[in-house]
């Protein structure tokens, strides 16, 4: 662990111009932007680094564009495994799609587990000055005169335990990047919205000679057997990412528009998955490294509003998952890079106008961020109820599967890559049909 990311938080009183609540990636890109715009930024982390996260692992050309952004360099011989597209596999069909090579984002994806992926974040955040405290386990805001003020927190020490110290951290501005559950966010009543759809996702990593692949692998269909050993799908959908580390990284996801969401035991549908695939593929208990882990995905901005009084939503905090297919780093990623150029003129403005300035500015946030994913995510919500309908789903494999113009196209919609600027049919496609989806 380098000294930059391992400062010791005081059991004292601190403050800075923005409070930052979770180093993930949405947390760390915000802190590293604010920093390189000169405001006074803490990043408070309740684990420390280097740790890990539940995730796929897997970055499409979306996240490859924010990263790119922030300017961290990804070369392959420093562990940064490049792959080229999408394979998809369903009804005993299998295609590759490439990504699109077509100037609006990066022609490749990557893969970087997210133990290595977060602390290179948060790494650069205070590289760019941020400060990053570990061990703060962030338990209340500080609320006064109706308005979030600062937080409160217990300090844990190297082993993860309470060390019975406590912290009081103190700015105008408060960002929550503290994931799916929000404590902060949740403090302060805003709640989860049910019309939104949820996924849970669970994944494990496997000794494997399939660890260098040059394609991300999805699932359309989880094949298995029942009692009697006859073929069945099991519900949700799978991946398969090689790691490059001598491991892949497996998983599956299901969405909350599936009956057999939460009635399902979701590590055994992983286990009886894997139990199909070829046992050259080394997929199994005894090649498994570590546990079985799972997560959930709140999707199509499930928490609202984004800023109010204070608080501002980052990432999963404010269900900015994508309900096509369940990425959220780029978005967490995104919602950072355009969160902090309004804290940014925010606190510019408040130089000449006061809080009241800060806070004109400040609430323009949630407008920005449904201009910029609003109708996507609308068009996302749709596609999450009509997939998580069985038949549906086998239909859109049966007949989508063999015609490669027709995935490419669906591959290009569903990863966000389309050009809102672009030319082609399918980006004029997608611009009329975001800019007619309620941006809600």
């Amino acid at each position: 662990m380098s000294d930059a990311v391992s400062t010791r938080p005081e059991a004292a009183i601190e403050s800075a111009d923005v409070i930052v609540v979770g180093a993930g990636p949405g947390g760390s890109t915000m802190a590293a932007y604010l920093a390189q715009a000169g405001l006074d930024v803490l990043l408070l982390e309740k684990t420390r680094f280097p740790r890990e996260k539940v995730c796929g692992d897997g970055l499409t050309p979306r996240a490859v564009k924010e990263i790119d952004a922030l300017g961290i360099p990804t070369p392959e011989s420093e562990g940064w495994i490049r792959n080229k597209g999408l394979r998809l596999v369903g009804r005993g069909m299998r295609l590759q799609v490439d990504w699109p090579d077509e100037g609006a984002f990066p022609a490749y994806g990557l893969v970087r587990t997210r133990q290595d992926f977060d602390d290179i974040l948060a790494q650069h955040a205070v590289a760019q000055g941020a400060r990053l405290l570990q061990g703060v386990n962030v338990t209340a805001p500080i609320v006064e005169n109706g308005r979030v003020a600062g937080v409160e927190a217990k300090l844990l020490g190297e082993d993860g335990r309470a060390t019975g110290e406590k912290a009081t951290y103190r700015a105008p501005l408060v960002v929550a990047c503290d994931g799916n559950s929000s404590r902060l966010a949740l403090a302060v009543g805003r709640q989860k919205r049910e019309d939104r759809p949820m996924g849970v996702a669970v994944r494990a990593y496997y000794t494997s000679p399939r660890t260098h692949d040059d394609y991300l692998e999805s699932w359309l269909e989880l094949p298995s057997t029942n009692e009697r050993g006859e073929k069945i799908l099991l519900p949700g959908y799978g991946w398969i990412f090689g790691v490059g580390d001598g491991t892949s990284n497996v998983g599956l996801g299901i969405l909350n528009t599936s009956k057999a969401f939460g009635k399902t035991d979701y590590r055994e549908v992983m286990r009886r998955w894997v139990a199909t695939m070829p046992p050259e593929w080394t997929f199994g208990d005894a090649t498994m490294v570590g546990d079985i882990r799972g997560a959930a995905l709140p999707m199509g901005f499930n928490r609202t509003p984004h800023y109010a009084d204070g608080l501002m939503l980052v990432g999963d905090s404010g269900g900015m998952v994508n309900p096509f297919n369940g990425e959220g780093i780029a978005y967490a990623m995104e919602a950072a890079r355009l969160g902090s150029s309004v804290v940014a003129d925010a606190f510019g403005a408040a130089k000449n106008g006061g809080d009241v300035a800060r806070e004109r500015i400040l609430a323009t946030y949630p407008d920005v961020m449904k201009q910029a994913l609003g109708g996507y995510f609308t068009l996302g919500r749709h596609f999450a109820t009509m997939i998580g309908n069985p038949q549906i789903m086998k239909l859109a494999v049966t007949y989508g599967l063999p015609r490669e113009d027709l995935m490419k196209i669906i591959v290009k919609v569903m990863a966000n890559l389309a050009d809102p600027g672009g030319k082609s049919a399918t980006d004029r496609l997608y611009t009329v049909l975001t800019r007619l989806a309620p941006n809600a």
